[in-house]
């Protein structure tokens, strides 16, 4: 029997705000700041303390919300929702249930297939748990409790279960890291947890209209996580449906170590959590004036920006969205095309410069695990650079200025007086290395006139090092062919 995948995301999103969901602790980060630093009375759960709601955290989650196409509720209320948990200090959780922020939206996603279109069910405010370290030390197990993360504003976002395939997955969960990274409410820092995305997972015979039993796939923090976990629950689940067993509803982890889901529990319904409305928090009343206020702030979001760059630069498709992707990416794209345009560089066009950013200087900022504000260059240095990359060094000197640049700061210009790289392209200083390399390498140049042709990349080797990696390859190639063109006429004489 043939079945079809059935996905439905929840995304969690640490909102970049200043202070917590419900009390004026600041969010601190979680890798540099030490365990129980940033807590209160509020946040940690103490008796008679009253909590506030964070009125920059609701505009943020109003951004989200509005960028995807949601209905804001005039009126949404805060529920306790109730479960035990070590790094859950009040014995439940603020969060939104019957009555959350927004509602219906969508999100267009791009497949190999074509666009896609996801629907939101729904956009939701709470508050993050805490933190629990486990430790195995001399035979012994145990677990600390860092409640800095606790109470730190938590936006939750989640689509209807409209992805077919381990590849909408992943591009729905792109596009939503691109658009609250591009809202800037949330850096889309993967490895340190502020976003977390949970799988919901079942499988169907293909033309069933009935949904098949799902399990939830928990704290998945990164793409590569996502697919891997969806596509073993996948196979285990078509596995147990062909052995005649049945799929169990339950709430599963990830090893990425051992590639294989665990059971961590038995899926909760609604009722197991006693949803009420918080007595201490009034209901949150959101007038129209602030959501018009918010809409016509959005900034450009990352699919309109990734059309406007295609159409307005020139830059096929996966350019395109490779710098949209981050709103910061974008702004040092265009302002290296402006530089470069007010300079009149001859011979760069936005094409040129996208394709060192999306290359040289996206593999250093993956290598480096910097961000592109992080870098010590400017849109300005980064231009000139490409400048030089079309004429006055090569693209291997190029690549090597573009390293030191990183490393120091230095502008390109500096680099290349001070080392002395510029490209030689005098023609007859160039012929005359030529000349040098073939009369030095006699047997060589019978082997390549007795046809083994391939020596002349090895002859361009030669001439290369010869003129210390600075010699232009365009100039260096055309007289190369034209002397072994010679040296073949006088074989054939």
């Amino acid at each position: 029997m043939n079945y079809e995948t059935v996905i439905g995301l929840e995304v969690h999103a640490e909102l970049a705000t200043r202070s917590k969901m419900f009390c004026d602790c600041a969010v601190v980060d979680s890798v540099s700041a030490g365990p129980n630093e940033a807590i209160c009375p509020v946040c940690a759960g103490m008796p008679g303390v009253l909590p506030v709601i964070n009125a920059q955290a609701v505009e943020f989650g109003m951004r989200v919300a509005l960028a995807l196409e949601c209905e804001i509720a005039p009126t949404s209320i805060f529920a306790r929702k109730n479960y035990f948990y070590p790094d859950l200090p009040k014995g439940y959780q603020i969060s939104q249930f019957e009555y959350p922020l927004a509602e219906h939206g969508r999100l267009v996603i791009r497949t190999s297939q074509g666009e896609r279109v996801i629907r939101i069910r729904r956009v939701h405010l709470e508050e993050d748990a805490g933190k629990l370290t486990h430790i195995t030390k001399d035979g012994v197990s145990y677990s600390l409790v860092d409640l800095n993360r606790a109470g730190v504003p938590l936006l939750e976002i989640v689509s209807e279960p409209d992805m077919r395939t381990l590849e909408e997955a992943k591009a729905y969960a792109q596009a939503l890291r691109a658009i609250v990274r591009s809202l800037r409410v949330n850096s889309g820092d993967m490895e340190k947890g502020v976003i977390r995305f949970e799988a919901n997972v079942s499988v169907r015979p293909m033309g069933s209209e009935v949904l098949g039993t799902r399990v939830e796939i928990k704290n998945l923090n990164s793409f590569r996580a996502l697919e891997r976990s969806s596509a073993y629950q996948v196979e285990q689940q078509i596995a147990t449906l062909e052995a005649g067993g049945k799929v169990v509803q339950e709430t599963l982890g990830w090893d990425d170590t051992r590639g294989e889901t665990y059971s961590q529990r038995s899926k909760e319904e609604a009722h197991d959590y006693r949803y009420f409305p918080d007595p201490d928090l009034p209901p949150l009343v959101i007038e129209p004036e602030w959501v018009e206020r918010v809409r016509v702030s959005l900034p450009e979001l990352p699919r309109a920006k990734t059309l406007r760059l295609e159409q307005q630069y020139g830059l096929n498709r996966a350019d395109a969205e490779a710098l949209a992707s981050d709103y910061a990416q974008a702004d040092f794209f265009e302002k290296a095309v402006a530089e470069a345009a007010v300079a009149e560089a001859d011979g760069i066009s936005p094409r040129v410069i996208a394709n060192w950013m999306t290359g040289e200087l996206f593999g250093w900022l993956n290598q480096s695990g910097k961000s592109i504000e992080q870098l010590p260059i400017t849109p300005a240095s980064f231009a000139e650079l490409v400048q030089a990359a079309q004429g006055e060094i090569n693209q291997p000197t190029a690549k090597a200025v573009l390293g030191e640049m990183l490393s120091t700061g230095k502008t390109a210009g500096n680099i290349i007086r001070e080392r002395g790289l510029q490209q030689v392209s005098d023609s007859d200083l160039i012929a005359g290395l030529v000349r040098g390399v073939l009369a030095a390498n006699v047997q060589a140049l019978k082997n390549y006139l007795a046809g083994k042709e391939t020596l002349a990349n090895w002859f361009f080797g030669q001439v290369m090092r010869a003129a210390k990696g600075q010699a232009n390859p365009q100039v260096l190639h055309a007289e190369l062919d034209r002397q072994l063109a010679e040296a073949r006429a006088r074989g054939a004489e």
